[in-house]
């Protein structure tokens, strides 16, 4: 029998990375500010075993907002970078090796890539960017996988592989949703840094604050707003709008999923407590108190 997962389990080991947790929110932080927290295969797979486990202690996946130790399962993921830039893309000596490795290998490394954006992207819960300075390469992915992308008035973000001779195709997918199609790929083919408020303008950063000091109460104001959501219904949001995405059906078998699902939402614990608390003029279970 599988163990349920509990906050007070260990968190995964790292170097590269720090994993806080505050009550139902948790703290991702990339370490390598010596490098402008550039994402070598370390980094990565450190990134990718935090959101792992995080997701697994998320009310999204646990369907419950404690744990059996009464710990709150989570709710929200921040996610920052230490130091002058939020980061700077792949390492450049992991670009440099790629060049002397095997197709095969170059393909892993992709594929160890991938899991990353598609883990945050995918996350149940609400994730949150702060992004100072640049973003570039794989540090531009990682801003467009994220629900609500806070930067400052010095963010610069690019889709810069088009300068090195390569493609932004593994983070492509991610970007592409998150700007449509014209935008990604004007900016693709530019390779160029675009400026906070043309990020702001094509829907890569969703607020600009004046200077990253300011950071701290942008996110505190989002984590706020986002606990008074039903957590259930942020987790099936994210997964209504993947469903979206990938629909192949028809446009009736789309409507008829639609009418099961607002049907469950509405039959679920949760969809029942919001409902119960709105007509009986109270707080639902999952508001914090004030």
């Amino acid at each position: 029998m599988e163990q349920v997962a509990r906050m007070s389990d260990a968190k995964p080991a790292a170097n590269f990375c720090s994993l806080e947790i505050d009550g139902a929110v948790a703290r991702l932080t990339l370490r390598r500010s010596d490098v402008f927290n550039a994402l070598n295969v370390q980094l990565i797979s450190e990134m990718v075993e935090a959101l792992s486990w995080t997701a697994k202690r998320s009310v999204g996946a646990t369907q419950s907002l404690l744990d059996a130790n009464g710990a709150p399962y989570l709710r929200v993921i921040v996610l920052r970078g230490d130091g002058k830039h939020f980061c700077a893309g792949a390492d450049i000596n992991m670009m440099r090796d790629a060049g002397a490795t095997t197709p095969e290998e170059n393909r892993a490394d992709s594929a160890r890539l991938d899991r990353l954006f598609n883990s945050l992207w995918a996350h149940p819960c609400f994730t949150i960017g702060a992004v100072q300075g640049v973003a570039l390469g794989g540090g531009a992915g990682l801003v467009a996988c994220v629900d609500h992308a806070i930067g400052e008035t010095r963010t610069r973000i690019a889709l810069s592989e088009a300068k090195l001779g390569i493609l932004p195709a593994v983070i492509g997918p991610y970007v592409y949703r998150k700007l449509g199609s014209a935008e990604f790929r004007r900016l693709s083919m530019l390779a160029s840094r675009v400026g906070a408020e043309e990020c702001l303008r094509v829907g890569w950063l969703n607020e600009v604050v004046d200077s990253p000091l300011e950071f701290d109460e942008a996110i505190a104001r989002v984590v706020a707003d986002v606990m008074t959501t039903g957590p259930m219904a942020v987790a099936e949001s994210k997964r209504l709008a993947m469903t979206f995405d990938g629909w192949a059906g028809s446009d009736e078998e789309l409507r008829r999923w639609t009418l099961d699902k607002t049907s469950q939402m509405r039959g679920s614990r949760e969809g029942q407590e919001g409902l119960s608390s709105f007509l009986e003029r109270r707080k639902p279970n999952w508001k914090p108190e004030e």
